[in-house]
């Protein structure tokens, strides 16, 4: 299943590439990518797991970039 977030105060692009890569990493995750530009987030991942995955990667998320929220 493919998911879209919008990314709420996402200022920096270098911290984009990073969030990309270690939401890449969390289990279960099939590909991850960040629009800087369009301040959104793809996420390809198995539909039951989608909810467990959007938390674990905006816990990660904070502790990049503190001020960034996933939303939806």
């Amino acid at each position: 299943m493919k998911k879209v977030y919008k990314l709420e105060d996402l200022d920096c692009a270098n911290c984009a590439a990073k969030m990309e890569r270690v939401i890449a990493q969390i289990e279960g995750v099939e590909s991850a990518s960040i629009s800087f530009l369009a301040q959104k987030l793809t996420i390809v991942a198995p539909e039951e797991r989608m909810e467990e995955i959007r938390a674990e990667a905006a816990r990660r998320c904070k502790m990049i970039e503190p001020g960034c929220a996933i939303v939806g």
